[in-house]
């Protein structure tokens, strides 16, 4: 099967795509964070294709999302006082909050939780479908499971290309790192994933949040995820480097010459947003086959550094694929 890949803004894109779903198969979208292989999350033999293609682990939940907040109260009840502070604030957007699920959300979403993961999109295909289709869209990131998630149409083609039927092209992620994910217990928040929405940013908000230590409820809880098919090694320094066949991911640009085959610099200024931004497509890029390893520099842990570290952090324990 050769994968349809369209323009994304274009309504007859749109329509076909939500036809596609209302039939129960399968459409890999972009939504500003990374693009996602998207089922209508109320169809459980639709959203069980997601995790064949992926070949993903059926313990590993899903992620909901919605076109408005009115849909929220048909998914989920008791949506906490802070959780709803936080949407007012970061909705539409990437921020992903874990609640009790109400009875219409299948158990295949939820991988039997009593809790399902909801987020409101900002990138305007997702929202054009969403609306089009007028369902929620269960999707987790479109590329194998375990793999280095996609932030362009191509890198969507290039993994997944002949397993599904249609890929609506928006151009590049805006934020290239997935979705911030929390949840709710008691007064307190935690975060499960540290994600484009920074911690410092939801403290603003409602004050001192904890990180998540008990069973995973959301995706990329599992400890190793986010791998290139080449193993990653972390360094501070590109004077660790040992291997003159290998890539190396800088997070700014290096004052002396590396000895790698390839050099990807996140951010020549050293930003965070923009490093974030190239992320994922720099790791694509230095994911060759001419490369026995992949070094990456220790990014600075503040900010949107955590959640590139996290990534990278799980992307070195994963078994190279």
């Amino acid at each position: 099967m050769a994968v349809r890949i369209l323009d994304g803004g274009r309504e007859e894109s749109i329509n076909l795509a939500a036809s596609l779903l209302e039939r129960g198969d399968v459409v890999a979208f972009p939504t500003e964070t990374v693009y996602g292989l998207g089922a209508d999350a109320l169809n459980p033999y639709a959203v069980l294709k997601i995790f064949e293609i992926k070949r993903r682990p059926k313990f590993d939940p899903l992620i909901v999302h919605i076109l408005e907040e009115g849909w929220l109260d048909e998914l989920a009840h008791e949506v906490p006082y802070t959780a709803r502070r936080l949407l007012e604030r970061f909705w539409p957007g990437p921020l992903t909050l874990i609640l009790k699920k109400r009875p219409v959300i299948p158990d295949i979403v939820t991988s039997g939780l009593p809790t399902v993961a909801i987020r409101m999109p900002s990138h305007p295909v997702a929202l054009r479908l969403l609306r089009r289709l007028s369902r929620p869209i269960a999707a987790p990131s479109a590329n194998p499971f375990g793999y280095l998630s996609p932030t362009k149409a191509e890198h969507v083609a290039r993994m997944l290309g002949d397993r599904i039927p249609l890929i609506l092209d928006g151009g590049e992620c805006e934020y290239g790192i997935e979705s911030t994910i929390l949840s709710f217990v008691g007064e307190k928040v935690y975060i499960h994933r540290h994600g484009s929405v920074t911690q410092e940013e939801i403290e603003e908000v409602v004050g001192r949040v904890e990180e998540w230590r008990g069973k995973a409820l959301a995706p990329g809880g599992l400890p190793s995820h986010y791998a290139p098919k080449r193993p990653i090694k972390i360094v501070d320094s590109a004077g660790e480097i040992e291997n003159p066949h290998s890539g190396f991911l800088a997070f700014r640009r290096p004052e002396l010459p590396v000895p790698s085959r390839y050099v990807r610099v996140l951010s020549e200024r050293g930003d965070l947003r923009e490093a974030a931004t190239r992320f994922f497509s720099c790791l694509h890029d230095l994911d060759r086959d001419d490369v026995e390893i992949i070094y990456a520099e220790r990014i600075p842990g503040t900010g949107l550094g955590r959640a590139m570290m996290e990534r990278l952090l799980k992307a070195s324990k994963a078994a190279v694929f």
